[in-house]
């Protein structure tokens, strides 16, 4: 089957990109052009016309990759013409003509790409963060996942659990055969080496996944305190609803914010009170579970009635930020117990020391996003798979050590696996569905 789809941008532009891929892309360049295909990977100006009355649609690029040299593998070309609506419906509508040509589906090229051998399964995942990423810091990280220091780590340590491997099933095979106790001493070793390594990568703060997805920050506290207020502040727009009425903000509201090239997503979230109105209650506990998940919770307060006794006292002991708002009227000094905290005050009415609260939010950022780790976790399927490895890791040295050598190769065997799924080095079409599902047509 042969696929096409639009690559670049949807909606108005210059120019457009449509992409072909499969063994009718030749017979499709040739029927829109009447002309054989061009040479291959030479930009070439041609007349491309309907395929049946051969009126002009437009005149476009053409730029032939023949396979396996090309991006999926397969015979592929790409067809830039004028970007208007029209354009791009009529010469799509031309390609489906073509027998065995369809629509892609979202992901395919690169779908393609990974069945065909040209990348592995972290490859592809990379192309789908660049094709997504908002700040320096995600593209950065795209980038470093592209050139493959991740996958060649994983595979260097899937190579080491298959030697391993290799010397157990030896020993499961001939029995009456004796291991050298160099041997046994090594394959101890070496399986505890792997499994260090690996719990070494799982201990990383979870950066390259906050990275990945946005710096979670949660902004809490009780009715008026002036939550919504900040966010829009922080968002230099109106993102939420602001009323002096208590409970007006009932559902979690989020907005995307680039600080100083940081991904971050803030919460504002409902007001907690004890309340009887049991949508207010959803909320309040919405509220509750968004803090817990929070990378960072700004505990918002009014300055005039400060009390942090109860729930709040709760959300100050981690990760927390207290926001006294209204300090411009604030008549008295502040507690002593308060001036311990990690704390600012502000008035989002006078625009007070927000520049404040805005550098220690930077500081709070710099520091998550620190990691002197060259291999990051950007997914929680890597995690998993990674967790999985070590627990049979740990399982395969217990029952090494007591030379139970058959339940010891199975474990080695399922945490080979696991490095294997991570980079696709085994079956994996369970998962290949949720991965290119993220990516947009035409990619």
């Amino acid at each position: 089957m042969t696929i096409y789809a639009l690559s670049s941008g949807p909606g108005t532009s210059g120019i457009a990109v449509v992409r072909i891929s499969g063994p009718e892309t030749a017979l499709v360049i040739k029927l829109l052009t009447n002309k054989p295909v061009p040479s291959k990977r030479v930009a070439t100006l041609r007349k491309i016309n309907n395929i049946n009355t051969s009126e002009l649609i437009d005149e476009g690029i053409i730029i032939w990759f023949p396979g396996p040299q090309s991006y999926t593998g397969e015979d592929m070309a790409e067809i830039q013409v004028h970007g208007g609506k029209a354009v791009v419906l009529a010469l799509q509508n031309e390609i489906a003509k073509v027998n065995n040509c369809r629509l892609a589906d979202p992901g395919e090229f690169t779908k393609l790409a990974f069945q065909n051998g040209k990348i592995n399964l972290l490859k592809a995942e990379s192309v789908a963060d660049l094709i997504s990423a908002e700040t320096e810091i995600q593209r950065l990280q795209a980038i470093k996942i592209m050139k493959g220091k991740s996958s060649y780590k994983f595979n260097e340590l899937r190579e080491k659990l298959l030697k391993i491997l290799s010397f157990v099933e030896a020993k499961i095979d001939f029995p009456e055969e004796d291991l050298p106790e160099e041997n046994l001493k090594m394959i101890k070793h070496n399986s505890v080496n792997v499994l260090n390594e690996i719990n070494k990568i799982l201990n990383d703060q979870k950066v390259g996944e906050i990275i990945r997805e946005g710096f979670k920050i949660a902004i809490v506290g009780p009715t008026n305190a002036g939550k919504s207020s900040l966010l829009n502040n922080l968002s230099n727009r109106e993102v939420a609803i602001v009323s002096e009425i208590a409970g007006t903000t009932r559902d979690v509201v989020e907005a995307h914010l680039n600080i100083d090239g940081y991904p971050v997503i803030i919460s504002d979230t409902a007001g907690i009170r004890d309340s009887k109105d049991e949508i207010e209650k959803k909320g309040i506990r919405l509220s509750l579970k968004k803090a817990e998940n929070a990378d960072l919770k700004l505990v918002v307060v009014d300055a005039k009635s400060i009390d942090l006794r109860g729930f709040l006292n709760d959300l100050l002991k981690n990760n927390a930020i207290l926001v006294i708002n209204k300090s411009d009227l604030l008549k008295v000094k502040l507690d002593p117990e308060i001036t311990k905290l990690n704390y600012v005050q502000i008035s989002l009415k006078e625009n007070l020391n927000i520049d404040k609260l805005i550098l220690k939010i930077k500081d709070n950022l710099k520091n998550k996003f620190i990691s002197e780790e060259d291999i990051l976790i950007t997914r929680e399927r890597h995690r998993q798979h990674l967790i999985q490895c070590a627990d049979h890791l740990k399982n395969f040295s217990d029952k090494n050590h007591i030379k139970d050598f058959d339940k010891a190769a199975e474990d080695l065997r399922l945490a080979t696996r696991h490095l294997g799924m991570i980079v696709g080095k085994v079956d994996v079409e369970e998962i290949l569905g949720s991965i290119f599902n993220d990516f947009c047509i035409g990619k």
